[in-house]
């Protein structure tokens, strides 16, 4: 239960520094928030996290080092489950999670092996590597991006799945190429062009693709 706690706490992390709060944390792992709020209250006697009353979860350095290693585990799964058996990149997240506690260590560093030490997972998100260290992402998003630059699509968020379907079904999935056209406070959506075409998106939503310009 830790593992997938910490590990949850870590996504969080790499979308926004500040950490995560108990209610969303309580949303990630679908629990109601005080039974969140009991495990982070465990989590932090064990050092693994970091919490004040009213104040964002943050990892220590101990409970990154245990993330890291469940982060590994999920995205390499995540990888073989899309490039090798075939599942869809909004079916992977939910069997990796099946599957991650129950494969052994050796049986992760044989998949990295088959699959040629994959880089990033489906969803573009980094793979931390076997000592530890873990490639830097993008910190721009199509919100903060500048407008009319050609921009790649390096990463999407591990979202529930219909928001990944809604983006796929407008090919928005990574590697693809974006122009943010506008972006509109008024009615906070942001346009863009994917193959020649205009897509409008809530911010919401535009807060999870990650890009780099070309």
């Amino acid at each position: 239960m830790s593992e997938d706690y910490v590990r949850a706490i870590y996504s969080a992390e790499e979308w926004d520094e500040k950490g995560v709060g108990v209610s969303d944390l309580a949303n990630l792992m679908g629990v109601v928030p005080s039974t969140a709020s009991e495990n982070v209250r465990r989590l932090k006697e064990a050092g693994l996290v970091d919490h004040k009353p009213y104040q964002q979860v943050r990892l220590t350095p101990a409970g990154r080092e245990q993330a890291m290693k469940m982060v590994r585990r999920h995205r390499i799964l995540e990888t073989f489950l899309h490039q090798v058996l075939e599942f869809s990149w909004d079916e992977v997240h939910e069997e990796a999670e099946q599957l991650e506690h129950a494969v052994s260590e050796r049986f992760i560093d044989q998949i990295d092996k088959v699959l040629d030490y994959p880089a990033t997972d489906p969803h573009g998100d980094p793979i931390p590597r076997k000592d530890g260290s873990v490639a830097s992402s993008s910190p721009l998003s199509v919100l903060t991006a500048p407008t009319e630059v050609p921009l790649e699509i390096v990463r999407i968020r591990d979202a529930e799945p219909e928001v990944l379907r809604h983006f796929e079904s407008r090919g928005i999935t990574p590697g693809k190429q974006v122009l943010v056209l506008e972006k509109s406070d008024v009615t906070a959506l942001v346009g863009l062009e994917v193959a020649g075409q205009r897509v409008d998106l809530p911010y919401t939503l535009g807060a999870f693709i990650r890009v780099l310009p070309l």
